[in-house]
């Protein structure tokens, strides 16, 4: 099994006439077409004042509102530009969109505000923003990773980091591991989905044996996933925390990670992390093998 993703998911992409949104969108469909033959997964896209036009043979709507009416679409691609990203994620929440992926990088602070308010028991669930996106290997994914390196396993993967993402994946293949489901949450300040959200999903999760989070410096949502493993989950955990070598004040490539007031270090996020019983790989090289030390499994 999966958690967010399924075979009933119909996707369109929001902003599918940019050049990103058409790309993606398009390496979203050469993946469904390799794993699901046939299947409809990637249904069309959402440009305001070009409906009723067709872009490389997906149908673009001028709303949300008429892409579900006419596709049934449940999930979205949000590839929208950072000023009117806000907008459209809001959007797509209130004409019952079940999933919502924002790929988008640079949505302002305020904005995000604005969404966390708006989409608050709408019923949907938003992964992102600023993240590669969802990927249930078999299935379909939602986002900007290389569909190639992900094969169909039992660990459940959340990482702000999506180059970390794919390296992880790339590690657990070569391990024999393959992942239920990856999910990109994004490395913003404000972010849709939490790791404890997550963590909950796979711990209910049949098909999930264990799972790999990878944080970085900044904030404290590593520290929180670490109380609620603590508390709450039976399955094996492993985790890597990038920027162990970041100067205190330093910002990292993401918005959300700089450490301030000593707070949000990695040394502080890895000994919570050990304190709950996860194996932590001490070098972005040990994550696969980290996995299979938390699973008490041989390395290979």
């Amino acid at each position: 099994m999966s958690i967010l993703v399924d075979k009933n998911t119909r996707v369109i992409t929001q902003g599918i006439t940019g050049k990103a949104g058409l790309f993606h969108s398009q390496k979203c469909r050469e993946y469904a077409a390799e794993v699901r033959p046939g299947d409809d997964v990637i249904v069309g896209g959402v440009t305001p004042g070009k409906g009723g036009t067709d872009v490389d043979g997906f149908p673009v709507f001028d709303s949300v509102a008429d892409a579900v009416k006419e596709t049934g679409a449940n999930a979205s691609l949000i590839f929208v530009p950072p000023p009117f990203a806000a907008d459209a994620i809001i959007s797509a929440a209130d004409e019952g969109i079940e999933l919502i992926v924002a790929i988008t990088e640079g949505i302002p602070v305020m904005d995000m505000l604005k969404v966390q308010d708006c989409i608050k028991g709408s019923g949907a669930r938003l992964i992102g923003p600023n993240c590669p996106g969802v990927i249930t290997p078999g299935i379909a994914k939602l986002g900007i990773m290389p569909g190639y390196i992900h094969k169909p396993g039992s660990i459940g993967l959340i990482s702000k980091s999506g180059t970390l993402t794919y390296e992880a994946t790339w590690q657990l293949g070569n391990v024999g591991l393959g992942q239920s489901t990856a999910v990109g949450i994004g490395g913003d300040p404000i972010i849709g989905t939490s790791y404890i959200e997550l963590l909950e999903m796979f711990e209910n999760d049949p098909g999930t044996e264990a799972m790999l989070i990878i944080g970085e410096i900044g904030g404290n949502a590593e520290i929180l996933a670490a109380e609620y493993i603590d508390a709450h989950v039976t399955k094996p955990v492993a985790a890597f925390i990038a920027g162990q070598t970041a100067p205190p004040g330093k910002r990292m490539g993401h918005a959300g990670a700089i450490i301030s007031g000593g707070a949000g270090t990695a040394e502080e996020k890895i000994a919570a992390l050990e304190k709950a019983g996860v194996s932590v790989a001490r070098s972005p090289a040990d994550m696969g093998a980290a996995v299979q030390k938390a699973m008490g499994v041989a390395a290979s």
